[in-house]
C-alpha cells in the first residue's frame, strides 16, 4: 500500500512527457528481459539489439523528424515515399552516372529539404490540412521513384560499397559463434547517424526557444499566438526538419540496403508514426519526447522479432501484435489526457473557489 501511494504521488508530479517516457522504457526493458528469459537464444547475445538497431536506423531518424511534427499537432506520411526516392535517385547516380558518395549525400538532403519546404510552406501558409498535404508529397515521391528507374538493382559502386560494409566495433562486448570462435559487436554508420540526430533533436526540444516553440503550438497554438510565437513559422520549421530528416533517413536507409528499388521502405510512415505513438508522443500535439521516439522503434522491432522467434513468422501474426501494442499505448495515452483534464479541472475549481471567498470578504456588509 504504501508502495502504491509512493508511486502515486511521483507519477501525479510527472510532466505528461516525462511519464509517457517513462512508461516506454519500462515496457522495452520488460518485454527485452522476458525474451532473454523466455527466448533465450539469439536475444542473450548483444549483437541481436545491435542488429535490431542496424536495421532500423533509417526508422529512428524518420520517426524523430516525424514526433517534431506530431508535437506541434501535424502529421507528415510522406517519409517512406521520400526515402525511396533518395535511395533510387542515388543508386541510379552512383550506378549508372560515376557518381561519388558525396554528392549522392548533398542529393539526398537536397530531396528531403525540398519536401519540407514545399510541404511546410502548403501547411504552414496555406492552412491546407496536412494529412492531405503529406499524402500528395507521399504519391508524389513514389511515381518519381519509378519514373526515375523502374527496375530494382544492387549498386555496384566501389566507393559506395566500401562504404556500405564499413563497420565500427564495439569492444568487450563480442560473443563466440557455434563453432567457438570469438567475434567482435559492431555498428552500422547509420546507427551512428541516428544516435547524432536523437541527440541533436533532443537538446533542440529540451533547451532551445525553438523547441519550446514546437511544444506550446502543439499544446494550444492561440495561446502561443498571444505569447508573441510565431505559430505559422514554427510549424513550417518542423516540416522543412522533417523532410531533411527524411531525406538523410533515405540515404541511411540506402547504406543498409544497397540498392534502388521502387518498393522500397514500403510502410516506413506507418511505422514511424506507430514507433512515435509507443514512445509517447501525442496525435493531438503538446506532448512528447525524441528519446521515447527512439525506445518506440526499438520496441517496435523487437515485438516483430519475438513473434519471429516462437514461429509465428506469417506477416498478419507481426501485424496483429504491432495493432495490439499500438492500442494498448493508445488507452494509456487516453488515461494520461483524462489525468491532465482532471487535473486542469481541479485547480480551476481551487481558484475559483478562492475567487469567491476573496469576493465575499470584500464585499460591503458581509460577516
Amino acid at each position: 500500500m504504501k508502495f502504491m501511494k509512493r508511486l502515486r504521488e511521483k507519477t501525479s508530479n510527472m510532466t505528461d512527457t516525462n511519464l509517457l517516457l517513462t512508461i516506454t522504457i519500462v515496457v522495452f526493458v520488460v518485454m527485452y528481459l522476458s525474451a532473454m528469459i523466455f527466448l533465450g537464444k539469439g536475444f542473450l547475445k548483444t549483437q541481436t539489439l545491435f542488429n535490431i538497431m542496424n536495421a532500423n536506423a533509417y526508422l529512428i531518424i524518420l520517426s524523430c523528424g516525424l514526433s517534431l511534427v506530431m508535437i506541434t499537432g501535424g502529421i507528415d506520411i510522406s517519409v517512406g515515399g521520400v526515402t525511396a526516392l533518395v535511395s533510387m535517385c542515388c543508386a541510379v547516380y552512383l550506378d549508372f552516372h560515376g557518381g561519388n558518395i558525396w554528392v549522392a549525400m548533398l542529393i539526398s538532403v537536397a530531396i528531403g529539404l525540398a519536401f519540407g519546404l514545399v510541404q511546410g510552406y502548403l501547411v504552414a501558409y496555406l492552412d491546407i490540412q496536412p494529412f492531405i498535404v503529406t499524402l500528395a508529397g507521399m504519391f508524389f515521391a513514389r511515381g518519381m521513384t519509378t519514373i526515375v528507374h523502374v527496375n530494382p538493382f544492387n549498386v555496384e559502386n566501389e566507393q559506395f560499397v566500401a562504404l556500405k560494409d564499413t563497420r565500427i566495433i564495439v569492444p568487450f562486448v563480442g560473443a563466440k559463434n557455434r563453432l567457438g570462435v570469438y567475434v567482435d559487436a559492431y555498428i552500422e554508420i547509420g546507427v551512428l547517424v541516428a544516435l547524432i540526430v536523437v541527440a541533436a533533436l533532443f537538446c533542440l526540444l529540451r533547451w532551445t526557444r525553438l523547441g519550446r516553440s514546437f511544444y506550446a503550438v502543439g499544446g494550444n497554438s492561440q495561446s502561443a499566438l498571444m505569447l508573441g510565437i510565431n505559430v505559422k513559422r514554427t510549424r513550417f520549421l518542423s516540416h522543412v526538419i522533417c523532410g531533411l530528416l527524411a531525406g538523410i533517413g533515405g540515404f541511411v536507409y540506402f547504406m543498409h540496403v544497397g540498392s534502388g528499388s521502387p518498393s522500397h521502405a514500403s510502410g516506413a510512415e506507418m511505422n514511424a508514426i506507430a514507433s512515435s505513438i509507443i514512445g509517447g508522443t501525442l496525435l493531438t500535439g503538446g506532448v512528447g519526447n525524441i528519446i521515447g521516439t527512439f525506445f518506440g522503434v526499438l520496441s517496435l522491432s523487437t515485438i516483430q522479432n519475438i513473434v519471429s522467434s516462437i514461429g509465428l513468422d506469417q506477416a498478419w501474426w507481426t501485424g496483429i501484435t504491432i495493432a495490439a501494442m499500438l492500442c494498448m499505448f493508445l488507452v494509456v495515452q487516453s488515461i494520461v489526457l483524462a489525468r491532465k483534464s482532471n487535473n486542469a479541472g481541479k485547480e480551476a475549481v481551487a481558484e475559483n473557489a478562492a475567487l469567491a471567498a476573496q469576493a465575499e470578504v470584500k464585499e460591503p456588509g458581509s460577516k
